[in-house]
């Protein structure tokens, strides 16, 4: 090829390829920069686009799970704090039940004190059957008031756990007070209801005590995991951005550069009318 042509300009070629490649590395800065992402889209890095789709997925599946039982998590809680106040008024209604075992009581204590107990009885199985959460409950068996097992999702791999309910029935005593200090003493002697549901109080509340370890424990775990996937992440698609911001630096000057050297390069055809003068 002629060095000294006018059809072709063989710097001004040169020089364009240059500038040329200096943009395109001045878009990706620039695309970096301004998303803050080394990979954005699979144009950027095919593979690690699709690794990242990937682990986003698997994000989005721990984050839904983390929801999912901090639901279950209320309903442990409810419960909780129904078998609590349970509790608490078995102790006020074996209290009532000893003063009706006193033979020396007058009648007219004797009602008082039976009222009393059929009120506390009451409540005992108002606190029972409204201890739900999101129409769901734990102290029933029965599934058409939201009763029954509670089975759950754990992870974002779709793993289960099931949290079995109890028969509310079973954490109840009966409504009407015994009438005589004969009755009240045999209550207490024989330990007749108030044990059984003093047994099954216990054995609930450490079923769902396991339980709810079991949840926090797992929301905890998911916690943690989601941390460290997201830290995963950030290290396959973010970009270093300090260094992004010395590159786009020093592509500027290289593009600057580069339009000046097409412009000298473009200046070299007119260089030869000189020899025609």
């Amino acid at each position: 090829m002629a060095v000294n042509s006018i059809n072709t300009n063989a710097q001004s070629l040169i020089a364009l390829q240059s500038l040329n490649l200096t943009n395109d590395q001045l878009s990706v800065t620039q695309k970096r920069v301004s998303t803050g992402f080394r990979v954005s889209d699979a144009r950027d890095d095919g593979g690690a686009f699709a690794v990242a789709q990937s682990v986003k997925s698997d994000m989005a599946g721990v984050v839904a799970v983390s929801e999912q039982l901090g639901g279950v998590k209320g309903i442990l809680e409810t419960t909780f704090a129904a078998l609590s106040v349970v509790s608490d008024t078995m102790k006020q209604l074996r209290a009532t039940l000893t003063r009706l075992a006193d033979g020396a009581i007058s009648s007219d204590q004797r009602t008082a004190y039976k009222e009393q107990y059929e009120l506390l009885a009451k409540q005992v199985k108002s606190f029972v059957e409204d201890a739900s959460y999101n129409g769901r409950t734990l102290l029933s068996t029965v599934a058409t008031s939201g009763g029954g097992n509670i089975t759950a999702i754990r992870n974002e791999e779709g793993g289960l756990f099931t949290i079995e309910a109890v028969d509310g029935a079973d954490l109840t005593l009966p409504l009407t007070g015994p009438t005589s200090a004969a009755d009240a003493q045999s209550w207490i002697q024989t330990g007749g209801d108030f044990d059984d549901v003093d047994m099954e109080i216990s054995k609930a509340l450490n079923k769902f005590g396991a339980a709810m370890s079991f949840v926090e424990n797992q929301i905890g775990y998911n916690s943690k995991k989601l941390d460290s996937m997201s830290t995963g992440l950030g290290s396959l698609v973010d970009a270093d951005l300090a260094r992004e911001s010395s590159t786009l630096e020093a592509l500027k000057v290289r593009q600057q550069l580069g339009v000046q050297t097409l412009g000298l390069a473009n200046e070299g055809p007119q260089v030869l009318l000189g020899l025609f003068r």
